[in-house]
C-alpha cells in the first residue's frame, strides 16, 4: 500500500476462503494503522467479514442495498466516507460487481469503477474491489478500471488499465429499443404539470407504494426539466412502460451530457445546477443514460418489489 494518495486495486478471488484471507489482511492492516475502514459487499461475504472483524471498529454495508443503483455509490458511499474522515486516510472494501447483477447494472458498475479514478483522484484512500473469478467476462473490465490488481501471482500494475474517459465512452451505447410502451407524452415547459400527473397515475396503477410514486414523479420531473432547460429548442418526449418487475420512464431530448461524473457527485452548494440527475440516482433503482451530440436518452427504473 502506498503511504498517501488514492490506491485503487482489483482483487481476484477464487472462493470464500480466498476472499476472506485477502480482504481480512487489508482491513486489519487499516485498523492497526488507525484508519477508518468501510466494507460494502454482498452476502454471504458481508456476514463472513463481519464475523472476522466483530471486535474491530469497521463499518459494514450491504452492497445489494446501498449499491442497488450503482450510480449511488460514488456520492453517498465512497465520497461521503472519505469526506467524513478527512484528513485521515481511509480504507474501503467495495464489491460493486458480483454474481446476480443484471447486465445493465454491471455496465453502470463498470463506469463507477472507472470514475473512481477521476472523482477520488485527490483523496487519501485505499480502495480494494473484490472480483469473483467466475465472472470471467468481467475481469477484462476490472483490469481496465484498476491501476493495480491482486491475484494468485501477487500485487502488480494492471497491464490493461485505460483512461477512465475511454472506459465510460465505450459503455455509452444506445439503449435496447422498446417497441411497445404504455403511453407517450410530448412536452415542453407548459406541459410539465401534465407529465407529473401522468407519471403518478401510471406508477400508481403499476402498484408502486405512495412513497415510491412520489419519488419517481420527482425524478421524472427533474429529468424533464433538464431536458427543457439544457436541450435544444423544441419538444421533448416521455415514454412510460411496465415490465414484469419494474416500471420504466424514458426521457428523450436534444441535450448532450458531456461530464461523465454528472449525477454521480454532489455539486458544491454554490453551483447553479447539476442536481437533477443526482436526484434521480438518489431515488430510482436504476438510471441509464445514452448521450451523444445529437441528443440524450435517460431511463429511470423503479422495481415493483420493495427497494
Amino acid at each position: 500500500m502506498q503511504v498517501s494518495g488514492l490506491d485503487h486495486e482489483a482483487l481476484y478471488y477464487q472462493d470464500l476462503d480466498d476472499f476472506l484471507a485477502k480482504t481480512t489482511a487489508f482491513v486489519r492492516e487499516g485498523v492497526e494503522e488507525g484508519e477508518p475502514v468501510l466494507v460494502a459487499v454482498p452476502e454471504p461475504r458481508l456476514s463472513a467479514l463481519r464475523h472476522e472483524h466483530r471486535d474491530e471498529p469497521v463499518r459494514f454495508l450491504d452492497m445489494t442495498e446501498v449499491g442497488r443503483n450503482p450510480n449511488r455509490l460514488m456520492p453517498w458511499v465512497l465520497m461521503e466516507f472519505v469526506r467524513k474522515h478527512e484528513p485521515q486516510r481511509v480504507r474501503i472494501v467495495g464489491e460493486p460487481i458480483y454474481i446476480g447483477r443484471s447486465k445493465e447494472e454491471i455496465e453502470l458498475a463498470v463506469q463507477h469503477e472507472a470514475l473512481i479514478n477521476l472523482a477520488l483522484a485527490g483523496a487519501d484512500a485505499g480502495i480494494l474491489c473484490p472480483y469473483d473469478v467466475r465472472l470471467a467476462e468481467i475481469l477484462s473490465y476490472a483490469d481496465q478500471t484498476h491501476p493495480t490488481v491482486l491475484d494468485e501471482r501477487g500485487r502488480r500494475p494492471s497491464p490493461g488499465y485505460r483512461n477512465p474517459y475511454r472506459v465510460v465512452s465505450a459503455l455509452n451505447r444506445p439503449l435496447p429499443e422498446r417497441m411497445v410502451v404504455d403511453e407517450v407524452l410530448v412536452f415542453d415547459r407548459e406541459r410539465l404539470a401534465r407529465v407529473r400527473s401522468a407519471v403518478s397515475e401510471h406508477a400508481t396503477a403499476a402498484g408502486l407504494s405512495p412513497d415510491r410514486v412520489h419519488d419517481v414523479r420527482l425524478a421524472v420531473s427533474e429529468i424533464c426539466a433538464n431536458a427543457i432547460l439544457y436541450g435544444q429548442p423544441g419538444l421533448a418526449t416521455l415514454r412510460m412502460w411496465t415490465d414484469d418487475d419494474r416500471v420504466v420512464y424514458e426521457v428523450r431530448s436534444g441535450g448532450h451530457i458531456t461530464d461523465p461524473l454528472a449525477g454521480r457527485v454532489v455539486p458544491p452548494p454554490t453551483a447553479p445546477g447539476g442536481r437533477g440527475l443526482l436526484i434521480a440516482n438518489r431515488v430510482c433503482d436504476l438510471v441509464q443514460t445514452y448521450s451523444v451530440p445529437e441528443g440524450t436518452v435517460t431511463r429511470l427504473h423503479m422495481f415493483l418489489s420493495p427497494s
